[in-house]
């Protein structure tokens, strides 16, 4: 439990500016709620990847069939929704998609999973909280994003929350 404070205060004051300005309405509450149905999506992935490794299953096999089927959800989201299909068959377009299939998605998702059914889903759930920080640090290289006290501060936390949350798996 402290170790969760510690992160969720960390992540409240590393964005405190944007969620000082949030104002509960319209195309705002929209964006919340999906953040929160993701958020309940990606709890339930990972209680089923936990009970699925339990089970004996592979993490690669697991983690194709799950991407097919999100392949498939997403082809029928389309094609339900009138949406046009498009492709850059440029170099950034295509680099960017490799990228984001091979390593974001197929090894990301896989290393996830592997530590997931070594650590269990609620601690690696926790390292989640790190996400925002490294984006911030990868905005700070690539966009000039200038970190604030409480931003710093904020990010000491998240990372202070992670050492009280996994130290006792690090050590076992």
């Amino acid at each position: 439990m402290a170790g969760a404070a510690l992160g969720l205060t960390g992540i409240a004051l590393t964005f405190w500016p944007e969620l000082a300005a949030f104002e509960a309405r319209g195309a705002a509450l929209v964006g919340l709620a999906a953040v929160l149905g993701a958020t309940a999506f990606t709890s339930l992935g990972n209680i089923a990847s936990a009970r699925n490794q339990l089970r004996g299953r592979p993490v690669v096999q697991s983690n194709a069939y799950g991407m097919a089927y999100a392949t498939l959800g997403t082809c029928a989201f389309v094609a339900l929704g009138g949406l046009p299909v498009t492709f850059d068959p440029g170099p950034v377009y295509v680099g960017s998609l490799l990228y984001l299939a091979v390593f974001a998605s197929a090894i990301g998702f896989g290393t996830y999973l592997t530590l997931l059914g070594r650590i269990g889903p609620d601690r690696v759930a926790y390292v989640t909280v790190l996400f925002p920080i490294v984006a911030l640090a990868i905005s700070t290289v690539f966009e000039a994003y200038a970190w604030t006290p409480l931003a710093l501060l904020g990010a000491a936390l998240v990372l202070l929350g992670n050492l009280v949350v996994l130290g006792p798996a690090i050590k076992g």
